[in-house]
């Protein structure tokens, strides 16, 4: 799979070499979404670091026995 999508398998048949564009394509697009939210994580993390008041999470309450 892993070679198919890097193009090391060729052929003649017009359906292979499309399919092999169209895989190619959408791990492009998915490598370009997943650098995208890696970013925006960094930054929504950095922001939460600096500013606490950005995550308003409640105060533990302790457990009844």
């Amino acid at each position: 799979m892993a070679k198919a999508l890097l193009g090391y398998v060729g052929g003649s048949d017009p359906r292979v070499l499309s399919e092999m564009r169209r895989l190619q394509q959408r791990v492009q697009d998915l490598e370009s979404e997943l650098i995208r939210m890696q970013a925006e994580n960094d930054m929504l993390s950095a922001a939460a670091r600096h500013d606490g008041s950005m995550l308003d999470v409640p105060q533990a309450e302790p457990a009844l026995t």
